[in-house]
């Protein structure tokens, strides 16, 4: 690609107005003398994730604007597909979501941007442009939301063994430790001693206490 040409942007949205919102924006910058920086080309268009990883191959964008919450397959999971097949390409989050947990999914699956929705037109162009050129971009309440998520607390339980999880989770179940023993063919005094590991890592009193906030936390999946 030569400096002169235009970024090839796909667009992959599960909403029509969306999508269409998006090629009108496109248009406004097709040509690199109306603003600073290479002309922005609509390349193509996705409806979902399954959509977009097939058509990477014959669209060839440049940049992808990907929603994160999409029927058949999420942004997250489109974007590491993608990242691993076409690395070359670029891709920024665009969604109307700014939890901390979808923008942690976006990052590590390989998004160089998250923005949200109410962007503007010059700031979205310019994302487009800084992606392009290998550059990262984030909203500023999405940048908020790392810092915030950053300074919370590890979620409990996420230090307990493989034992210790098979462990708690008969507690949950209502068994004893002489039941759990025999579940795990174990001696009594070894599920003692990881109940009171358990209690231990996750700062609680009791049996009752540990199997409520497991529960709570969802620390066993079932």
């Amino acid at each position: 690609m030569s400096i002169s040409d235009p970024i090839r942007v796909m667009v992959v949205d599960d909403h029509t107005m969306v999508r269409k919102g998006l090629a009108t924006f496109l248009k406004v910058f097709e040509d690199s003398s109306t603003g600073t920086g290479p002309a922005l080309l609509l390349a193509g268009e996705a409806e979902n994730g399954v959509d977009a990883v097939n058509s990477c191959s014959t669209i060839q964008p440049d940049v992808i604007l990907m929603d994160m919450l999409m029927p058949e397959m999420d942004g997250a999971t489109a974007t590491r597909l993608i990242r691993q097949q076409f690395p070359a390409v670029q891709i920024i989050a665009l969604t109307s979501f700014k939890e901390g947990e979808l923008i942690k999914n976006a990052l590590e699956a390989g998004a160089i941007g998250y923005l949200l929705k109410d962007v503007s037109a010059d700031e979205l162009a310019r994302a487009i442009r800084a992606a392009h050129a290998g550059r990262a971009t984030l909203s500023p309440e999405v940048a908020q939301s790392l810092v915030e998520t950053a300074n919370q607390p590890p979620a409990p339980g996420l230090d307990l063994t493989e034992r210790e999880r098979e462990v708690l989770g008969l507690m949950i179940e209502g068994l004893s430790n002489k039941q759990i023993a025999g579940k795990l063919s174990v001696s009594p005094s070894t599920v003692k001693s990881h109940v009171s590991s358990i209690l231990s890592k996750l700062g609680v009193a009791s049996r009752t206490e540990a199997v409520t906030l497991a529960l709570r936390n969802r620390i066993i999946s079932k």
